[in-house]
C-alpha cells in the first residue's frame, strides 16, 4: 500500500517539483495538491491522505494554524511541515500545534521521502540544526497579548488604531509595545516586530 500524500504550498513551481520528486518513490503517492492554507482541511477530508506536507506561509491560513485544525478534525492524517522559513519559533509552534515533523525545503529528495515515511510510522522528524537552535532561542518571551499587539503593529498605524484593532485601551497597548520592545532587545516597535517575525514568534 502506498503512503497517500497531500501537498500544500502556495508556490506552484515548488509544489509541482515536490510532487514530481516524491512521486518517483515506489511507496509514495501524491493524491492532492492545494495552493492556499484555507483549502487544506476540505482537501484532507475529501482525499484522506496519510501525510500532509504543509508550507508555513500561505495565503488564507498559515501552515501552523492548519496543523492545529487538522489535529482536531483529521488526526489520522499526520502533518510534516516543509518550509523555506527555518525559524526556531516556527518549529516550536508547529510541534505544539500537533505537527509530527518539520524540515526545510532544501532537504535532499531522498531525505524528504524518508521523513515522510518516518512521520507515517508515527515518529517525529525534526531538522537537526533547527532542533539545536530551538533549544537556545525558540521559546518566545512574549505573552499572548504582546504577540497580538505586535501583529497589529506590523500593519502600521497609531497606538490608537492598534488599540481599536485588539480591543484594548491605548495606554495598555503602549505598555504591551514597551514590554515587547524590551523583551526583543530593540528600541522601536518596528524593530520589535522584525525581530519577533525573524524568530518565528508571531
Amino acid at each position: 500500500m502506498s503512503i497517500r500524500l497531500l501537498l500544500a504550498d502556495d508556490q506552484a513551481l515548488v509544489r509541482g517539483a515536490l510532487a514530481a520528486l516524491l512521486g518517483l518513490e515506489h511507496d509514495l503517492e501524491v493524491v492532492a495538491e492545494v495552493g492556499r492554507g484555507d483549502e487544506v482541511v476540505a482537501a484532507v477530508l475529501e482525499h484522506r491522505p496519510d501525510v500532509v506536507l504543509l508550507d508555513v506561509e500561505m495565503p488564507g491560513k498559515n501552515g501552523i494554524d492548519v496543523a492545529a485544525e487538522l489535529a482536531l478534525v483529521a488526526p489520522e492524517s499526520r502533518v510534516l511541515i516543509v518550509t523555506t522559513f527555518g525559524r526556531p519559533g516556527y518549529l516550536r509552534r508547529a510541534i505544539d500545534a500537533g505537527a509530527s515533523g518539520f524540515v526545510v525545503k532544501d532537504t535532499p529528495a531522498k531525505q524528504l521521502a524518508d521523513a515522510v515515511r518516518r512521520v507515517h510510522l508515527g515518529l517525529r522528524v525534526v531538522d537537526p540544526t533547527l532542533a539545536t537552535e530551538t533549544l537556545t532561542d525558540g521559546i518566545s518571551p512574549l505573552t499572548a497579548r504582546e504577540q497580538e499587539v505586535l501583529r497589529a503593529a506590523a500593519q502600521g498605524g497609531t497606538a490608537g488604531s492598534i488599540a481599536a484593532t485588539v480591543h484594548l485601551s491605548e495606554g495598555t497597548v503602549r505598555n504591551h509595545l514597551s514590554s515587547a520592545i524590551g523583551k526583543t532587545g530593540t528600541s522601536t516597535r518596528a524593530e520589535a516586530v522584525r525581530v519577533a517575525e525573524d524568530r518565528g514568534w508571531l
